[in-house]
């Protein structure tokens, strides 16, 4: 198990070199013609100081919607169709009730959205104000 996460850092660390240019060379080449959308997504307990990982997901949309997301398709339409902010997925209120209950949810992306840098994060109230924000939205619905 050691070897394999070693590996699996190992194989993060090549693949943010070669995506951010930073390859140790002064002209990197791009090894793909897609600008590079590639996001990991995660769910937790916890303000945005102190929040707990529950779930996570990598999304990659380019070109071909893949990665561990459960609906992978259907996040990388909905991100393209509001240009990869976040922020617009949850901007259309919806009609279901919640407790005023503080047991804060925090989600998160972080990766890069069309060759651009992405460092999101949104908390709610509880778990069924993330869901209520959320609600049609497959982003964060794994």
């Amino acid at each position: 198990m050691r070897h394999s996460l070693k590996t699996l850092g190992a194989a993060a660390l090549a693949a943010a070199a070669c995506v951010t240019g930073i390859a140790g060379t002064a002209h990197a080449q791009p090894t793909s013609v897609y600008a590079p959308s590639a996001l990991v997504l995660t769910i937790g307990h916890g303000d945005e100081v102190a929040s707990t990982v529950l779930r996570a997901v990598t999304l990659s949309c380019a070109p071909q919607p893949q990665g561990t997301h459960p609906a992978s398709k259907a996040a990388c339409a909905e991100l393209k169709a509001v240009d990869g902010d976040l922020g617009v997925l949850g901007a259309t209120p919806s009609d279901r009730e919640c407790s005023f209950l503080w047991a804060p949810v925090t989600v998160t992306a972080d990766g890069v959205w069309q060759g651009r840098r992405v460092a999101w994060r949104a908390t709610y109230g509880n778990a069924c104000q993330m869901d209520a924000a959320l609600s049609g939205s497959s982003v964060f619905n794994f």
